[in-house]
């Protein structure tokens, strides 16, 4: 490769490969353009290749401003940088498009392992019209961990056609002489069988009830519409139906209808003093918490039945 060729008058640059470029050393404009050319090499540092900015006449022959000289020194500088700064950009830009394309899995809660499909149940609807029978909100618990059986201690020789109107009746008691906010049974089950939705809340939520003084939270209530005292035959159909629908409510929160539970006695009129952590069956008889011979003996017999066909729904061995 030549190198620079010097001369008294001239100064020539030959890049490789390439022509010289003459710079007249008397000349002020091109001797100009060389000092911008070694400054450039300056900021550059490894970038070997000259390069020499020509410097072209404005109007009348009048040099161009210093500022154009000053724009193109900084822009060789500045460009490696500038690249840098375009490349992180546009690689963040890829990363958030990524993250986008594939989010994070959502774990939700497990369902429970025993649980049954849930029985038919007869609407409020069809017993009362809640539109002319305003009462307060429900209030709910967290879950469902205890049924306690009942029976409501009314005539048995009844059309199941006429239950809608049986249960309105009751529920009537229940407000009015008594003060209830509401039919105190969560559940209603006639001779037939049919369930019906008894306190306003939500069949599958965990609606606190008014059907076992002491112990109404944490618990459902199924009332056996009629009564059922020693010597009573109970239907089939109402053992089946109470036993269908114990053990999908428990299994809702997976819980064993054959187990034991311990609540805590909110009223001393119950079996226990209020504070008292009472153990009673997970499927009880009104009597097991509360001075009573509600459900009647011959349903209170049932009850050790009630609480194996609820685990064999619950697909429990």
């Amino acid at each position: 490769m030549r190198g620079p060729v010097k001369t008294s008058r001239t100064r020539a640059m030959v890049p490789p490969g390439g022509t010289a470029h003459i710079a007249a050393g008397r000349d002020r404009r091109q001797g100009e353009g060389m000092r911008v050319l070694r400054g450039a090499r300056r900021v550059l540092g490894r970038v070997r290749v000259p390069v020499r900015i020509p410097q072209v006449p404005g109007p009348g022959g009048a040099r161009r401003s210093p500022w154009l000289r000053r724009t193109a020194l900084v822009a060789l500088a500045c460009g490696p940088g500038l690249a840098a700064v375009l490349a992180l950009v546009l690689c963040a830009a890829g990363v958030d498009r990524t993250v986008a394309a594939h989010p994070a899995p959502v774990v939700g809660r497990p369902a429970p392992a025993h649980t049954t499909a849930r029985p038919p149940i007869v609407p409020r609807s069809r017993w009362i019209d809640d539109r002319t029978h305003k009462q307060p909100p429900p209030r709910y618990d967290d879950k469902v961990v205890a049924v306690f059986v009942h029976h409501t201690d009314s005539p048995n020789t009844y059309d199941c056609a006429d239950a809608p109107r049986i249960i309105r009746s009751l529920y009537a008691g229940q407000i009015g002489p008594r003060q209830w906010d509401d039919l105190g049974y969560n559940f209603v089950v006639d001779r037939c069988g049919t369930i019906y939705e008894g306190r306003a809340g939500g069949v599958d939520r965990a609606v606190t009830g008014a059907h076992a003084q002491g112990f109404n939270h944490r618990t459902a209530g199924i009332a056996a519409l009629g009564t059922f005292t020693e010597g009573t035959p109970v239907p089939r159909a109402v053992t089946d139906a109470i036993a269908a629908l114990a053990a999908w409510k428990l299994g809702l929160a997976d819980v064993d209808p054959r187990s034991r539970v311990r609540l805590v006695s909110t009223s001393g009129q119950s079996r226990y003093a209020a504070g008292t952590i009472a153990t009673l069956p997970v499927l009880s008889g009104h009597n097991d918490g509360f001075p009573t011979t509600c459900p009647g003996a011959a349903l209170t017999a049932h009850l050790p039945a009630l609480r194996q066909a609820a685990a064999r729904l619950q697909g429990r061995t």
